[in-house]
């Protein structure tokens, strides 16, 4: 069964390959059925992928492409990619308990939004341009997280920052989409520099890049090295990841149609960096600094995107905030090591953020493309499919008990406590915050007076009444409001086999965080954690079930994203452009073109010089031959006489 592994990113790739050649011909909306039963191949031979590696034992459960895809006893790639010098990159992947664990919900909850998009992008004139991307974009991500290597996972990791470009200014002829692809698509590049400067040093000192050998020789890495490794490849996922201080081009690419905000913006990409950083768990052991480092950044992410989402009037922007936000969770637990509760609110993440944005799209698919909550309200009555899987995903990422965000938080945070009461102190907060400004999405949409019947007040005419999402779009919400309720299950903490922790322990080995905490401890903090979310959720029932009307609850100073585009604006945009139009002006124009066009004059001012020689009379030529034989003649007599 494992030999199954090569046919998890070959299934999207094929399908990339054959909607970009007769994508055209074939046309909507058989384009996205193809698309999608591409990743659900994926999502099949992962499974039987992960039975394969489960059947092992656990210390055997970390297999190259050699041991994996049967290439042959002393084969250890599909190909030798470069070879050059001492720099050996092969194209192989790594299967081991984390790669299987991305790639289970990576190709589940995508082949249920390329399903769901069948029916939300139905009459767009670029249907299958879609389909081609998204597959695009499943390939790329899956090279990420099964390669085996710095360099092949870059190559994923690059994949899915230009299909990321091309999906959130998908619609283009929007100014608005084509800033936010650009915006994305820059921000992301910083993040890039790390990586590469990460993978530069980290083979000037071990010689490999392969991730087994470079764990093998971390030794090699002296203080200072590792330290710099680490924060540059956190760079990295800040960039990727969204964390301060590169998190503002998410909300941005809400831009992009809602699908992809789903995908790429909530369930895959946003969390490549905090898979980056749990792969590279043995570096992270070694340097406590950078630990504390990463662990602050989390923090601080995650309370200031919070915030900021208390006060969204649009609710995509809402959602992109939060899920700022619950990365900045899941940093914060991979600095403080524990590594188990990140991927487990990962996991979980996947399946409340997947359904919530598809509850919002499903919301905007049915009042006409309507993206403003205060223009909402009442559609209980007209969505229920809608109004009921948004209800349990609100639930889920509010960590209300016994839904599954509460277990994934709840683990997280007793983490945290064991490594530092104030950033636990920091992160209950930012769980209030949370529950409240979700229960303020939800209360806003789905309660309290039909808004949508009013004109607005730039003058806009009322909605027509909004309608259900058909089918295709009703079936992904309903799978994944199971799983938003139930994924819990997947690491109760009074079971000890079978849970998630023990499935990756393999892979953190002695590195897996134990908080040493009775059990008393861990009712009191998981009674604390229930009580915050349920008294968020009932501030925001009071404040906002009948009203969306309340701005000293709503401050320009969250609105305008605690001015942080206006800081960058100030201190990079605004003189960076002078500095362009320094450059243009003097540097440019006087200097260079200055130089270019000077150096052009004088050959046509020699030119004209010399041109007044040429008369075209034969007697001036005549008289010139005459003249210069002339003297010749009186120069040589000249030596004959003196000498």
């Amino acid at each position: 069964m494992l030999h199954a592994a090569f046919l998890v990113p070959l299934f999207p790739l094929v399908g990339f390959v054959v909607l970009l050649a007769f994508g055209r011909r074939i046309g909507e909306p058989v384009a996205g059925w193809i698309g999608t039963l591409a990743v659900t191949g994926a999502f099949v031979s992962a499974i039987v992928t992960l039975a394969g590696l489960a059947n092992q034992p656990a210390g055997a459960r970390t297999l190259t492409c050699s041991d994996a895809c049967g290439t042959g006893a002393n084969a250890h790639s599909f190909f030798t990619w470069i070879a050059v010098g001492g720099l050996h990159v092969s194209a192989a992947i790594l299967l081991d308990p984390l790669s299987m664990t991305m790639c289970m919900f990576i190709t589940g909850v995508s082949m249920l939004i390329h399903l769901y998009s069948i029916g939300y992008m139905r009459g767009d004139r670029d249907f299958t341009k879609f389909f081609v991307y998204l597959n695009a974009f499943v390939f790329s991500m899956l090279v990420l997280v099964m390669a085996s290597n710095l360099l092949v996972t870059f190559v994923g990791w690059e994949g899915v920052g230009v299909c990321s470009y091309w999906l959130v200014s998908f619609w283009f002829f929007r100014d608005s989409a084509a800033s936010a692809g650009k915006k994305a698509f820059i921000y992301n590049r910083i993040g890039d520099v790390g990586f590469l400067l990460a993978v530069f040093l980290i083979f000037s000192k071990t010689g490999t890049l392969t991730y087994v050998s470079i764990f093998a020789h971390r030794h090699l890495l002296s203080g200072g090295s590792i330290t710099a490794a680490v924060l540059l490849l956190f760079l990295a996922a800040t960039g990727k990841s969204a964390q301060i201080p590169l998190f503002n081009w998410l909300p941005d690419a809400m831009e992009g149609p809602t699908p992809v905000s789903a995908l790429i913006h909530a369930a895959t990409m946003v969390t490549a960096g905090v898979y980056l950083m749990c792969r590279a768990n043995p570096l992270l052991a070694m340097t406590p600094d950078a630990m504390w480092v990463i662990a602050v950044v989390g923090g601080l992410t995650a309370f200031v995107a919070a915030t900021i989402a208390c006060a969204q009037q649009d609710i995509k922007k809402g959602l992109a905030f939060s899920t700022v936000s619950q990365i900045g969770y899941m940093v914060l637990a991979v600095g403080s090591g524990a590594y188990v509760a990140a991927i487990f609110l990962m996991v979980a993440h996947a399946f409340y953020k997947g359904l919530l944005f598809l509850g919002s799209g499903s919301v905007i698919h049915g009042l006409g493309d309507e993206q403003d909550m205060k223009r909402m309200g009442g559609l209980r009555r007209t969505m229920p499919w809608t109004f009921a899987t948004f209800l349990f995903a609100w639930l889920a990422l509010a960590a209300v008990p016994p839904f599954s965000g509460f277990w994934a938080k709840g683990l997280l945070l007793a983490n945290v406590y064991s490594k530092s009461l104030p950033l636990y102190a920091l992160g209950l907060l930012t769980a209030f915050f949370t529950a409240y400004y979700m229960s303020r999405i939800f209360f806003l949409t789905f309660t309290g007076k039909e808004r949508w019947k009013d004109p607005a007040p730039d003058g806009s005419p009322a909605h027509h009444p909004p309608h259900e999402a058909p089918w295709v779009m009703r079936a992904p919400l309903v799978v994944l409001a199971f799983f938003a309720v139930f994924a819990g299950a997947a690491n109760l903490p009074w079971v000890h086999v079978g849970t998630l922790a023990d499935w990756l322990a393999p892979v953190f080995g002695h590195r897996l965080f134990d908080s040493h905490q009775s059990a008393g401890e861990q009712v009191t903090l998981a009674v604390v954690d229930g009580v915050v979310a349920v008294a968020a959720a009932l501030v925001a029932w009071g404040l906002w079930r009948r009203t969306a009307n309340r701005p000293a609850l709503e401050p320009r100073f969250l609105q305008r994203v605690w001015y942080w585009d206006n800081v960058y604006d100030a201190v990079i945009g605004r003189p960076g452009q002078a500095l362009a139009r320094m450059y243009a002006v003097v540097v440019d124009a006087r200097i260079i073109d200055g130089a270019v066009n000077g150096a052009a004059n004088l050959v046509r001012a020699t030119g004209n010089g010399v041109r007044r020689v040429q008369t075209g009379f034969v007697r001036n030529y005549l008289l010139g031959i005459a003249l210069g034989l002339a003297a010749v003649i009186a120069f040589m007599i000249s030596r004959t006489w003196w000498s």
